[in-house]
């Protein structure tokens, strides 16, 4: 393990708004995981003690199964409690540098898979703009919130712009470098990955509603898995048991934004941004919230992993 003051002359190449990410050499990088939390874009002004650490760990736990299941991806290492070392791959925000011999480069787009009616997509289809159909239901069929889908519903968003898109697949294959047969097998892998997980937290009562992945290509264009996958803030989770009883229970970041709903600072800011008008400051968590959000993230690090968080 480094020593600190080698650390500290590591080199800072990006702050994101959870992750530090510093250049260890040409070819690796290590991220940070801090205690900072956010939602819709904003950082909330409160810390969580441990939660960077709940997410390294979980994330260092789910490469290692998928190193067993025989999937590649950019983990090399977890540092802890709460850094890990990855695979160096490029970032190119340019997409007319990118083509099919294109090698070493972070995909940029973003992988989502959804096995529930939940989230965004609940909004979407009560807006119209996504029909049951579509979902694979019936013709007629008028999905309920918490519905299992019949089949996985997979999208696919811009990952390096501003703000995330929705792609179609031919837009996908343009600005991301990708084949065809390349991306179908992207999609066959991102399809294994979800079946494992499922299997795995099915084990600890936990039923895995919808998640997002990101990939890159090596330097000889093998796919790889990279950032960061399965932890309560990129997946969203049910309890089980409630699930059986009809509640949907939210075992994930989604827990946070629904404070901030209820609180009506939600609307306030979708007001804001729908009008372009100065947005409100996102207020800190309560005193009872920052101590409940900070179990829920020890919860369930020891839920998708089985492990014991001390």
């Amino acid at each position: 393990m480094l020593q600190s003051a080698e650390r500290n002359m590591m080199k800072l190449i990006r702050t994101g708004k959870v992750k530090q990410v510093y250049e260890v050499d040409d070819q690796t990088l290590e991220f940070l995981f801090t205690d900072n939390i956010s939602v819709f874009d904003k950082v909330i002004p409160t810390q969580i003690q441990f939660k960077g650490e709940t997410l390294c760990r979980s994330a260092a736990f789910w490469f290692q199964v998928l190193r067993k299941a025989g999937i590649r991806t950019h983990f090399t290492e977890l540092i802890p409690p709460n850094r890990m070392r990855v695979k160096r791959v490029e970032i190119i925000t340019d997409y007319n540098r990118i083509n099919t011999n294109t090698s070493n480069y972070l995909i940029p787009l973003e992988f989502i898979s959804r096995h529930y009616v939940a989230g965004s997509l609940w909004d979407r289809i009560g807006r119209g703009e996504i029909s049951a159909e579509e979902l694979g239901f019936d013709k007629g069929h008028v999905p309920k919130y918490g519905e299992e889908l019949p089949r996985p519903f997979y999208e696919v968003t811009t990952k390096l712009e501003p703000v995330d898109r929705l792609l179609t697949m031919d837009e996908a294959l343009k600005i991301s470098g990708l084949s065809k047969e390349e991306m179908d097998n992207l999609f066959d892998t991102v399809a294994r990955i979800d079946e494992i997980i499922a299997e795995e937290v099915g084990e600890r009562m936990l039923i895995h509603v919808d998640g997002k992945k990101e990939f890159a290509l090596d330097d000889k264009r093998n796919l790889m898995l990279v950032d960061t996958f399965g932890t309560a803030d990129e997946d969203r989770w049910w309890d089980d048991d409630a699930y059986a009883k009809g509640e949907c229970v939210e075992l994930s970041k989604e827990a946070v934004r629904q404070y901030y709903r209820n609180s009506g600072y939600y609307d306030e800011l979708m007001k804001a941004r729908k009008a372009g008008t100065p947005e409100p400051e996102i207020p800190a968590l309560s005193p009872d919230e920052i101590k409940k959000v900070g179990e829920l993230y020890i919860e369930m690090f020891e839920r998708l992993t089985g492990e014991s968080f001390r």
